[in-house]
């Protein structure tokens, strides 16, 4: 198995990719914390990961509150010896132009999708270098690549700030054995998308601007955030990987 011995931290692993990927994280051989302010659907999935054989516990965490990472961490830790793998992966979405964009939207999308992965991998990095080393994973996006007139500015700054953070933990981190790398999902059948995939008009757009004409299903991001996670990507760092059917390529 792929990451067998291996303990694994996913936020926002209640739902969507973030469960995806704990699900397939747990039959990799991983043990798997999964952290979320969604506790009904965390602990579904914790139930569901330990019904199957594997190994999972649920802890409420609020990627916006350091304390809670610390909590989180400081328990992950007690509960399983170390923590070798943290995915950065909760965040939402929201749309708007950017002169119809409330400060308040503004701060909060700042606050989860950029702040919440600088907690992370901030609390994270102590654990990892007592164990020797890990890998990180953070979960960005294809709009924090390149730039697109449908998208909205703050999703947007938001996800390119997670993709330049993860360089410089990359370089910072090398000498401690720690790597972190950036996912970048473009189309995905997911909660956060259901809004545009029900929207005729929206739903048209991002399927004609897809080369391979459809969404993808949230396991075929979680086998690219399995492979960074694992042994198997020792050398890579301060990468990319984009998931999205093409769009990057045009």
């Amino acid at each position: 198995m792929r990451l067998e011995g291996k303990v694994a931290l996913i936020s926002g692993g209640a739902r969507g990719m973030g469960a995806a990927e704990a699900r397939l994280f747990a039959q990799e051989g991983a043990k798997v914390v999964i952290g979320d302010v969604r506790e009904d659907e965390g602990r579904q999935v914790e139930a569901q990961i330990n019904e199957a054989g594997g190994e999972a516990l649920f802890l409420k965490l609020d990627v916006t509150s350091e304390a809670d990472w610390e909590s989180v961490v400081a328990s992950t830790v007690s509960r399983f010896g170390k923590l070798d793998v943290l995915v950065n992966n909760a965040g939402i979405g929201g749309g708007g132009r950017l002169e119809h964009t409330a400060l308040e939207d503004w701060d909060r999308m700042m606050d989860i999708n950029a702040k919440g992965v600088f907690l992370g991998t901030k609390t994270a990095i102590p654990a990892m270098r007592e164990a020797g080393g890990g890998s990180i994973v953070n979960i960005s996006s294809i709009w924090g690549m390149v730039g697109a007139e449908m998208s909205s500015p703050m999703y947007q700054a938001s996800k390119g700030a997670v993709r330049l953070l993860t360089k410089t933990t990359a370089l910072q981190h090398a000498d401690d054995g720690i790597r972190c790398n950036s996912v970048h999902p473009g189309p995905i059948a997911t909660p956060l998308t259901e809004a545009s995939r029900n929207d005729p008009e929206r739903n048209r757009v991002m399927l004609e601007r897809t080369p391979m004409g459809r969404y993808a299903e949230p396991i075929e991001v979680a086998y690219g955030v399995l492979y960074l996670a694992s042994d198997e990507a020792s050398y890579v760092t301060g990468s990319e990987l984009a998931i999205d059917g093409g769009w990057t390529a045009q």
